[in-house]
C-alpha cells in the first residue's frame, strides 16, 4: 500500500507523520533536521513511499535538494496555501501540522513550489549582496546629510565617479577643525570608502557575468533593461519553460490586478504585489526608463506612451513593467532578441 509523508521542519527537529493510502496512521514522531536521519526514519516505517510533503521556509530549498539527491519523492508546497488547511485544526502543534501535511500529500490538495537551481541562487546572492552594499552606502550618506543639517551645513551634489570620492572629500573638508565632528565622521568616511570600493568590485563581477552569458546579452537588447535587471530576471525565473504561457509571469511577479468575484460582486483592484519584490521594483524602474529616457522609437515605446496618455504615468509604468516581463520571457524561450521595428518581428 502506498504511503504519504508530511514533514513539519524546524531549525533543529523535524516532525514526521506517515499515512497509508486509506488515511490510517502508520507512524508519528520526530527526528533531527538532517536528511540522512529523515530518510532513515522513513525507511524504518514505510517501504512504498509515494510522496513526501513539506512547507516552503528557510530550510526548504536545502532540504528539498538533499532529499532529491537521495532519490526521495519530495514536494515543497506553498506555505500560504498550506496555512489554510493547517489553521482549520483546533489545536496547533508540530505533530498535528505534520499530519495535516501528510493528508495534503494523500489528497493532492496543494500547490507545488518551484525549487530553483543552485546556479540561480548563487547569482541571486551576488545581486543581493550588491543591493545591500548600495543600501548601506545610501544610509551613510543620508545620515551624514541629516546630521550636518542640524549645524546648518548642506552638502553639495556628489559626482558618481571614483567610487563617490567627492562625497568623502566634501565631508572631510567640512568637518575639519571640529574635534567632535571629526571623530564621528572619520569612522563613517572609512566605512563609506570600503563599501563603495566593494560595490565597485561587485559591479565589475556582475558586468563580467552578464558579458559571458548569451541569455543575459539577449535580454539586455530590450530598451531599459541593463545587466542587473537581466541577471535578476534570470535568477528569479530560473526556468522559463515552467510557465505554461509567457503572460503567466506577470502574475508570478505580482504585477497583475487582484480580483474578487462572488455572486453579483466582481471587482479588480490594485496589483497583487506577490512574488519577488526586488524584481518587481527593477522592472518598474526599467519601464520608467523606457517611457521617460529612451529616445529611440519602438513598438513597445509607442504602446507605453499611448497608455500614458489614457491611464497616467504610474499605471502605464506598471503595465509596461508587466509587458516587459512577458517580452523577456518570450525572448528567453524563443532564443531571439528584441525587435525594434514591426518588420523585424518573428513571423
Amino acid at each position: 500500500m502506498k504511503n504519504y509523508i508530511g514533514l513539519d521542519v524546524s531549525q533543529t527537529s523535524c516532525a514526521i507523520c506517515i499515512l497509508r493510502e486509506d488515511g490510517s496512521r502508520v507512524f508519528e514522531g520526530e527526528c533531527s533536521t538532517d536528511p540522512d536521519e529523515i530518510i532513515e526514519t522513513i525507511s524504518l516505517h514505510a517501504k512504498c513511499v509515494e510522496r513526501i510533503v513539506h512547507e516552503s521556509g528557510p530550510l526548504s530549498i536545502w532540504l528539498s535538494r538533499e532529499l532529491k539527491s537521495r532519490e526521495a519523492p519530495v514536494v515543497c508546497i506553498d506555505a500560504r496555501a498550506a496555512h489554510k488547511a493547517l489553521s482549520a485544526r483546533m489545536n496547533k502543534s508540530d505533530r498535528s501540522d505534520a499530519e495535516a501535511l501528510a493528508q495534503l500529500a494523500r489528497t493532492g490538495w496543494y500547490r507545488e513550489v518551484h525549487i530553483k537551481s543552485e546556479n540561480s541562487d548563487r547569482l541571486r546572492l551576488l545581486l543581493s549582496a550588491r543591493e545591500r552594499l548600495v543600501r548601506i552606502r545610501m544610509d551613510i550618506e543620508g545620515q551624514a546629510r541629516g546630521i550636518l543639517k542640524t549645524f546648518g551645513i548642506r552638502l553639495g551634489t556628489v559626482r558618481k565617479g571614483r567610487s563617490r570620492r567627492d562625497f568623502r572629500d566634501q565631508l572631510g573638508e567640512i568637518v575639519s577643525g571640529d574635534p567632535i565632528l571629526e571623530v564621528v565622521f572619520a569612522s563613517l568616511i572609512k566605512v563609506h570608502e570600503t563599501v563603495c570600493h566593494k560595490t565597485t568590485d561587485l559591479d565589475a563581477e556582475i558586468q563580467r557575468y552578464a558579458k559571458h552569458s548569451a541569455l543575459a546579452r539577449r535580454l539586455t537588447s530590450v530598451p531599459g533593461v541593463g545587466p542587473i535587471v537581466a541577471l535578476s530576471f534570470i535568477a528569479t525565473i530560473d526556468d522559463a519553460t515552467r510557465f505554461r504561457r509567457a503572460v503567466d509571469v506577470g502574475a508570478y511577479l505580482g504585477l497583475t490586478p487582484r480580483r474578487y468575484q462572488s455572486g453579483e460582486t466582481d471587482w479588480s483592484g490594485r496589483i497583487s504585489k506577490r512574488g519577488d519584490r526586488s524584481m518587481r521594483k527593477l522592472l518598474y524602474e526599467a519601464a520608467n526608463i523606457l517611457i521617460q529616457r529612451v529616445a529611440k522609437f519602438s513598438p513597445l515605446k509607442g504602446w507605453a506612451m499611448r497608455l500614458v496618455q489614457r491611464k497616467g504615468l504610474k499605471k502605464a509604468t506598471v503595465a509596461t513593467a508587466r509587458k516587459m516581463a512577458v517580452i523577456l520571457t518570450r525572448l528567453w524561450r524563443d532564443g531571439t532578441v528584441f525587435a525594434w521595428t514591426k518588420e523585424a518581428l518573428p513571423v
